[in-house]
């Protein structure tokens, strides 16, 4: 089961508009929101169009208006022939706070360029350990414009479709109880912490004792009775030791029972990552390990303490879930903005991280039934004058550059089109 938003009274899918300065979780999970900068409360910016129109797209997506009669689609002054899809850290957000570039980047995608339209962009982030809501409120402070919590794609949005398919399940990595509340809040029936576990024995972990917070925000819980289905790393582990232990522990448990060993260790629960980036870009001048470190440290581990290979799963970037759910969430935003039920003719991811980033564009293009163009940047994890592994169709500087890129590209092709259908060109041809 999926968290679903009460409709507005009155039938109307308009999200609400509310500050960033008083926007919480619980007040944006009361209905389609966007989440607005107070600056701009009373007068909506040119960020409003686009946030609004995909908020209410990703509503519709997670529940579905009943049959009948599509309305008219509304006049708008955003372009349906393309799109852009942004990673976040090292393109968008170094450190805590905005890449000065990508302020004008979003100025221009609203509108602020030389041709006057504007362009719809989403946000696809392999950061985890926040809800959608979340990380929506903190990227509106940071670069200070309209956002929608529909326009976040997270490494574990894609999860959110397993929430059916599980009972009991672990939720390893983030802050204090936030991984719970997020897939509590997709919709998992009964969600477990590794805090859970160390209350219940505080042998479990021999080396890491809970604080009074930790101890009192945990759950009682007789784990002996209890079994667990499958493993989610939710984001970034906290306390690699402890949680590989406890990861290590279910994975040859008989069945999913804690305390019990598989004669083959081969009965664990399954293992779950909402993403596989092996290092990213923070505040530090190069980059820190990140949860594809993870897995590969307890595969590592597994084979060394039992002999055996260890299969995992990932989602985010380079997942094909990932892009999926993102063309669903455009295709629907297209539908409803312009009549048509296909998804935008070409988007442009823009990231950093060629592992991640590039590979998954590139590889989910060739068997898109769209165009997905990957452009990198210079600003996060890639270093200018290194050879990419995976090569990007364009590299440039900044999100910026990456921006007026695409819509250069976009006039051109229109351009050419144009003068096809008017007879200077006899032919059109990809750019």
């Amino acid at each position: 089961m999926t968290t679903q938003f009460a409709r507005p009274a009155g039938g109307s899918d308009r999200p609400r508009r509310l500050s960033a300065a008083e926007a919480t979780r619980d007040s944006i999970n009361m209905g389609p929101t966007v989440v607005v900068p107070p600056k701009h409360l009373m007068a909506p910016s040119d960020a409003s169009e686009i946030a609004t129109a995909l908020e209410a797209a990703r509503n519709q997506l997670d529940a579905p208006a009943p049959p009948g009669t599509p309305p008219t689609p509304p006049e708008t002054t955003v372009t349906d022939k393309y799109a852009f899809a942004f990673d976040i850290d090292g393109v968008l957000i170094r450190g805590g706070r905005p890449i000065p570039e990508a302020v004008e980047a979003m100025k221009m995608l609203n509108g602020q360029n030389e041709h006057g339209i504007k362009v719809p962009y989403i946000f696809l982030t392999n950061g985890g350990g926040k809800s959608e809501a979340e990380r929506c409120v903190q990227l509106s402070k940071q670069m200070e414009m309209e956002i929608s919590p529909g326009q976040f794609i997270c490494g574990h949005t894609p999860m959110r479709e397993m929430a059916e398919k599980y009972g009991t399940v672990l939720v390893v990595g983030g802050e204090g109880e936030k991984c719970r509340h997020v897939a509590e809040g997709y919709g998992f029936r009964d969600v477990v912490t590794p805090g859970d576990i160390i209350k219940d024995n505080q042998d479990t972990t021999p080396f890491r004792k809970l604080t009074a917070d930790e101890y009192k925000n945990s759950r009682a819980r007789n784990f002996a009775e209890v079994k667990i289905e499958a493993i989610f790393v939710f984001a970034d582990s906290r306390d690699w030791a402890s949680d590989q232990q406890i990861i290590l522990d279910l994975l040859m448990s008989k069945g999913g029972y804690l305390g019990t060993r598989s004669e083959n260790f081969d009965e664990g629960p399954p293992v779950y990552f909402s993403h596989n980036d092996v290092v990213w870009s923070a505040g530090h001048d190069l980059t820190r390990i990140g949860m594809g470190a993870l897995r590969v440290s307890l595969e590592a581990m597994f084979k060394a303490v039992t002999g055996k290979d260890l299969k995992t799963t990932a989602f985010g970037k380079p997942q094909i879930g990932t892009f999926q759910f993102a063309t669903r969430l455009l295709q629907q935003w297209r539908k409803e903005s312009h009549g048509i039920d296909a998804p935008p003719e070409t988007v442009y991811f823009v990231g950093d991280t060629p592992e991640s980033d590039i590979r998954g564009t590139n590889e989910y293009n060739e068997h898109a039934d769209n165009s997905w163009y990957s452009i990198l940047v210079q600003t996060g994890v890639y270093q200018k004058g290194t050879k990419p592994r995976f090569e990007p169709k364009a590299t440039v500087d900044t999100v910026l550059d990456a921006v007026k890129h695409g819509i250069e590209r976009e006039y051109k092709k229109q351009l050419r089109a144009s003068m096809v259908q008017t007879g200077i060109l006899t032919e059109c041809f990809d750019l």
